[in-house]
């Protein structure tokens, strides 16, 4: 059952750090935000990837850490507490080619179907990482599992065990590196007989006396004791033999996918789909539609620069909003209305 369709001045698409950052700056300005949270969009839960984070200790404030789940709720809590309205849909569909801008909702999106409009929009969708989808990955994902050694590499759990990164580029190299700070030895399996990565990035990682890279190597299957990943089993890619290999721990390094298919190419974007803004802004090529979070970030991918690029966006919106209506004012001037 659809909520009522709503005609705002401000319009937030994402609910994890970058959007309720955003709706939190934009309530406390009075600009009366609503901020559509999903429902199950990117295949996860409203809240995005953090959802999916266990134990989340880098985030400011919270010196005894905090889960990834208990982290959004409050940033929710704190979202209403200020005025935000949220709603519990998922965005399908938009028109930006004229204000106001318009959007569809899931299970609502034709053309025959009445559409949210607004006069700004702030796009804060995040990031999906992508997975395997190899056996045992939904029992054990994170219990062992992750795709962010940068977020999750310092848990206890890791601390001097042996560790596996998946992925033949710059970040696998990268996170393999980082991970070597707390593990007992890191493996990196590569399916193919070289890195993607950049030269230097595939020397460090080769070089390093805590990494060893497994070539032309597969992840089959992750394995535990019901509770926490203990081991890996691995794939010849191509003599097709296996082997297991102790764990503790399994990162994937093969990319994220930004969630924008559903602008349908209305905002321009990167070679990878993620959204371009003007450096320094939230301002991406339409005027009145702002990005934030890591649906424009392939770089940090980090809670808390998520939170900081919604503050920013939520203010370039407020700025925008009150040049809007200064315009509006002149003109009425103009024209012997006022």
């Amino acid at each position: 059952m659809h909520s009522k369709v709503v005609s705002a001045s401000l319009i937030i698409v994402g609910s994890g750090p970058a959007g309720h950052t955003a709706a939190i700056y934009a309530a406390r300005a009075n600009l009366e935000p609503v901020l559509f949270e999903g429902m199950l969009a990117g295949g996860v839960a409203p809240g995005g990837q953090l959802t999916t984070t266990s134990e989340v200790e880098n985030f400011p404030g919270f010196p005894a850490g905090i889960t990834g789940m208990e982290l959004t709720d409050k940033l929710r809590e704190q979202s209403e507490r200020f005025g935000t309205h949220i709603i519990t849909e998922t965005i399908t569909r938009v028109d930006l080619s004229a204000r106001p801008f318009k959007l569809w909702r899931e299970d609502a999106d034709s053309d025959a179907n009445e559409p949210d409009t607004c006069d700004a929009l702030i796009i804060a969708t995040g990031a999906t990482a992508k997975r395997l989808g190899i056996a045992g990955e939904d029992q054990y994902w994170q219990r062992g599992m992750s795709a962010c050694a940068v977020c999750d590499g310092a848990a206890p759990i890791f601390r001097n065990k042996p560790l596996v990164v998946i992925g033949g580029g710059d970040s696998a190299c990268e996170e393999a590196t980082f991970l070597t700070k707390y593990a007992s030895h890191v493996y990196i399996a590569v399916r193919r007989d070289a890195f993607r990565a950049s030269q230097i990035m595939a020397r460090r990682a080769e070089n390093h006396p805590k990494i060893t890279v497994m070539w032309n190597t597969h992840v089959i299957e992750a394995k535990g004791d019901g509770s926490v990943l203990t081991h890996v089993v691995l794939q010849d890619a191509n003599t097709k033999e296996t082997r297991s290999l102790d764990a503790s721990g399994l990162f994937y390094a093969i990319g994220h996918t930004p969630n924008t298919a559903f602008l349908n190419g209305q905002l321009d974007t990167d070679e990878t789909g993620y959204l371009v803004v003007k450096p320094g802004t939230s301002l991406t090529n339409v005027a009145g539609v702002f990005a934030a979070g890591d649906v424009h970030d392939k770089h940090y991918r980090q809670a808390i620069t998520a939170a900081g690029s919604g503050c920013m966006s939520a203010l370039d919106a407020e700025k925008y909003l009150e040049n809007l209506a200064a315009e509006e004012h002149e003109r009425a001037v103009a024209g012997g209305k006022l």
